[in-house]
């Protein structure tokens, strides 16, 4: 069964995603010098991505 043409993306195109993952937002506090090595990756602080 094929989809329906109105339900199909168009062109592909994949918006930028505004939610980092867990393991993103600590390689991006490590390269700001704001991660401590043994901390809890549990109730990390907010950070937004630099693109």
């Amino acid at each position: 069964m094929s989809k329906h043409n109105s339900l199909k993306i168009s062109g592909g195109a994949i918006g930028k995603r505004s939610v980092l993952k867990r393991f993103e937002r600590v390689k991006l506090l490590k390269e700001r010098d704001q991660w401590k090595e043994g901390q809890s990756p549990i109730g990390l602080p907010k950070t937004k991505s630099e693109d």
